[in-house]
């Protein structure tokens, strides 16, 4: 009897994104397994295996120092990589032929951009970790999104922390940077790690958030999200589906035992609205009253009349307030509620559109076809498809 193949999971798992990545392969591996697999420490450090013992067939592995880099080449396994630099995937670098899974970190700095854009500032900034290519790359892109909106944009420049670090000895020029910036002023932070560090500068330097400073992460890692006071808005990211592709192109390259170089792409969905950002929860206590119901009820089994009477006002006098306060109305923000509750059951279900359509309280699967059309310009079934591969279909074929 053949054993197993033998996969090394040299990646952090002890955060969202790393953990999403594990959980697609995972996926893949119960389809099309069993593997076994070899963990790393759950930190962005990395241990490889003692290679003496471990006879393995492929690795997924984030290339966190020049050691592993090299301990990885000398081992000449079909290898995935997370987050490659620019100058590791030139052709003239021997790391080159491993396979490359990374961020569309364009796509998340946009997104957050235009979140922050959205709610009407004019001052901006980002928090980074200066020399990381993904952070590097987000910064990138957030300053550019914003130049193009003609601001520009404060970026803070650690000094006592390496990429991955201690941010005791940071944190007060941290709080001090952020207490000189111009107010009100929305902030990028490269990850949810990061920022939670500038939520809690915020405190130190007395902003308030989300009134004057209001902040967003990427990688929606509903652990750290949550441990933040205010909780974290963030950049959901595709994960589970990037490592979900990165194991079906490692099975491929195993079973023929050797690299094939391929790009892998992890694409960014959506801004994850929580109170760092929601500046409607600071303003009038009917407004907040009207939108946190609408909140909880995901846009399901609610209509205008309802949330008026849950408030305790006419609708007439409610939609004046609400309108006043967010420049749209009741119905509208119940039909936005409604249709990101939708695209979240189709992201991360396997549920069939009209289940979804009921959930979500849309009257039929047919009118959310429509409302898919008229918002999104594509079908419930087009949309789950660009953004997710692991389907209902796709279990049932295996």
């Amino acid at each position: 009897m053949s054993l197993p193949p033998q996969v090394a999971l040299l990646i952090e798992t002890a955060r969202g994104y790393g953990r999403d990545v594990a959980t697609g392969i995972a996926r893949y591996a119960a389809l099309h397994g069993p593997w076994s697999f070899h963990l790393t420490p759950g930190d962005f450090t990395q241990a490889a295996p003692l290679w003496e013992y471990w006879r393995g067939h492929g690795i997924f592995a984030r290339l966190a120092s020049g050691e592993i880099s090299k301990q990885l080449l000398d081992a000449d396994l079909p290898t995935v990589a997370l987050d490659m630099e620019d100058s590791q995937l030139e052709k003239s670098n021997p790391l080159s032929k491993f396979s490359n899974l990374s961020v569309d970190s364009r796509q998340a700095a946009t997104l957050a951009a235009e979140h922050l854009i959205e709610r009407d500032f004019e001052h901006f900034a980002f928090v980074g970790a200066s020399g990381v290519v993904w952070s590097d790359r987000r910064e990138a892109a957030f300053v550019k999104r914003i130049r193009g909106e003609g601001y520009e944009t404060h970026v803070y420049d650690p000094q006592h922390v390496a990429a991955i670090g201690r941010w005791e000895r940071e944190m007060p020029r941290l709080a001090e940077w952020i207490g000189s910036l111009p107010k009100p002023i929305g902030i990028m932070a490269c990850n949810d790690e990061h920022g939670l560090h500038v939520l809690d500068a915020c405190r130190r330097s007395g902003a308030s958030v989300p009134e004057e400073v209001a902040v967003v992460g990427v990688d929606n890692d509903s652990l750290l999200c949550g441990l933040c006071s205010p909780s974290l808005s963030s950049v959901v990211l595709n994960g589970v589906e990037g490592g979900y592709q990165a194991a079906a192109h490692l099975d491929k390259m195993m079973k023929k035992g050797r690299n094939q170089p391929r790009r892998i792409n992890v694409s960014a969905l959506r801004v994850e609205t929580r109170q760092s950002t929601d500046l409607v929860s600071v303003g009038n206590k009917h407004v907040a009253l009207a939108m946190a119901h609408i909140q909880r009820s995901r846009g399901s089994r609610i209509n205008a009349d309802l949330v008026a009477e849950h408030c305790g006002m006419s609708r007439r006098e409610l939609d004046k307030l609400f309108r006043d306060s967010t420049g749209k109305s009741i119905a509208v923000e119940i039909q936005n509620m409604r249709l990101d509750h939708a695209r979240r059951l189709l992201e991360e279900t396997d549920h069939p559109v009209p289940v979804i359509a009921d959930v979500a309280g849309y009257s039929s699967a047919s009118y959310m076809v429509q409302v898919f059309r008229r918002e999104l310009q594509t079908t419930p079934n087009r949309y789950r498809s660009k953004v997710r591969s692991l389907s209902m279909a796709s279990i049932k074929e295996h």
